[in-house]
């Protein structure tokens, strides 16, 4: 299905914001790492406070620390502020943080090296954890073949510009849509490959479960090609260390059941997959990105009640 052609405005719009990534792509440049870095993070808590993404980020808080004081809640809302700046200002230099060396660090690699030995495709599933553009670039960097998937952005300049950048460290994603999405990762799996996918956003249309004690949906996509192919879902995280230095934890798979019942299958995968991103979400809160609509919309206008 072609792409309708956008209008003139549409388009000159586009080309400005191309031009101003250009801008702030220059500048994060020519400053050392934890500059940048340090930068996000005051850009961010400085004016995240007044966007409508701060409401979105503190019922978030709420949902999942519903005994926390008003402080304790003001104090993650600063905290994970600070991580996202830090975040996307360092998606602008990721190739130097990649290739520095000493700021990446990686837990539980040798399970990559397993992997690749036995051939073993599996589905890579993660979360929105610190800078969670660390992860694709640790398993491209890594022996295990494999596809990683990406929402493309709106603006097809920027997307150009990111996509281009990113193979600087290696990373090549592609964007699945529709059919078309499905079948590459059917490929991917059937050449033996493994695929990597995000299962921490809502996905309307998901399977509805629990999610820190409400319920929301989630993605079947990874539980569903794991089980196809008789795989595991391999978890994997992200963690903040001082500024911009990182470790990334491959952790134990996940093992899915296999019971004849493909639907309770993959809804048992789903809320395994849950499980594990509050695990993470508890241990780290400040790391998390809190300002996605992660539960149903009406959650988001009625607010949480104390």
């Amino acid at each position: 299905m072609t792409q309708a052609k956008p209008s003139i405005a549409q388009d000159i719009l586009w080309r400005l914001e191309a031009l101003a990534f250009d801008v702030v792509i220059a500048f994060a440049r020519i400053l050392p790492v934890d500059a940048v870095s340090d930068f996000g993070a005051w850009f961010f808590k400085t004016l995240g406070p007044l966007t409508g993404a701060h409401r979105v980020a503190e019922i978030n808080l709420r949902i999942v620390f519903p005994q926390a004081s008003d402080a304790e809640i003001a104090d993650l809302l600063k905290a994970q502020w600070d991580n996202t700046g830090r975040t996307f200002l360092e998606l602008l230099i990721m190739d130097r943080i990649i290739g520095a060396g000493d700021r990446v660090e990686i837990v539980g690699g040798e399970r990559f090296d397993e992997i690749a030995a036995r051939q073993e495709p599996v589905v890579f599933v993660s979360g929105h954890f610190a800078n969670f553009e660390v992860m694709p670039a640790a398993i491209v960097n890594s022996p295990v073949k494999c596809q990683i998937t990406y929402r493309a952005m709106n603006n097809p300049h920027v997307e150009k510009r990111v996509r281009d950048y990113r193979f600087r460290y290696g990373v090549r994603y592609f964007a699945p849509k529709g059919g078309d999405g499905a079948r590459e990762l059917l490929g991917a799996l059937g050449r033996g490959e493994s695929v990597a996918l995000m299962n921490d956003q809502k996905f309307n249309g998901g399977v509805a479960a629990p999610f820190f004690g409400r319920t929301c949906h989630t993605a079947p996509g990874p539980s569903r090609l794991a089980l196809r192919f008789g795989t595991v879902l391999q978890p994997m995280s992200v963690q903040r260390g001082h500024k911009a230095r990182f470790r990334v934890v491959v952790h134990p798979p996940i093992h899915l059941e296999h019971t004849g019942d493909l639907t309770a299958d993959i809804a048992a995968g789903v809320r395994k997959v849950n499980a594990f991103i509050e695990e993470q979400v508890l241990a780290r809160p400040a790391e998390w990105f809190w300002t996605h609509k992660r539960w149903p919309n009406e959650t988001y206008k009625r607010g949480v009640s104390r």
